[in-house]
């Protein structure tokens, strides 16, 4: 892993990025916090899906722990929000966009490892969406937020074709950097179209129709 980067490994440090950037920006917007709490929710936006997908596989230490670069991109993606959030604030789609590259990139990755551990296809596609959606959950309960995966229709979605894609090509020993990059493609077009379009899975009729009502929130 400390060797010459390997395409997927950029992938990875890519979706690592992207996601420290979002949360350190999530911090700064949201919970108003000092450095220290920007660092910590970038850095854990960023490496809690991996952390928690290394232990479930009996990897440990995690790879985020063996490898400097994912501290350091980490740590990079998070100080970058909190030195440029005056001026980071004002891009919502960019960084949207960019939050929808590390959830994309990490379902693949994730389901990718979990069949190189000999899992199978149904647990390494639930594995492939717990790395995507795992960081951010844990960065929404620590501001007492309520996780994106479970208001967000489009978001654990995603992440699951991602996977199930990974999966597939897997299995039919068609996997590769191409394959990867489709589902990650996929995972990503999906994503940004329920961004763009306000896109939600369905919710309870009730609760819909108080939301309509006006008298409840939908948890947008």
């Amino acid at each position: 892993m400390n060797g010459s980067p390997t395409p997927l490994l950029v992938l990875d440090l890519l979706g690592t990025f992207a996601f420290a950037l979002n949360g350190g920006l999530t911090a700064v917007r949201v919970a108003r916090v000092d450095i220290v709490g920007v660092l910590t929710l970038g850095m854990i936006t960023a490496m809690g899906g991996g952390i928690i997908r290394d232990i479930l596989l009996g990897d440990v230490p995690p790879a985020t722990f063996r490898d400097w670069r994912y501290l350091a991109v980490a740590a990079a993606g998070a100080l970058i929000a909190f030195a440029f959030s005056w001026l980071l604030n004002r891009l919502t789609m960019p960084i949207e966009i960019l939050d929808a590259v590390g959830l994309s990139v990490f379902a693949v990755t994730g389901a990718s490892k979990a069949i190189e551990f000999g899992l199978g296809p149904a647990q390494a596609i639930i594995l492939g969406t717990i790395t995507a959606v795992g960081g951010g959950t844990i960065r929404d309960a620590l501001i007492l937020k309520i996780p994106s995966v479970m208001n967000e229709g489009l978001y654990a979605i995603p992440a699951l074709v991602a996977a199930t894609i990974t999966v597939i090509a897997t299995l039919a020993d068609v996997y590769g950097v191409t394959a990867a990059i489709i589902a990650a493609v996929v995972c990503w077009l999906i994503r940004i179209v329920g961004v763009f379009y306000k896109l939600n899975a369905p919710q309870p009729p009730g609760l819909r129709k108080n939301n309509d009502d006006g008298t409840e929130e939908s948890g947008e």
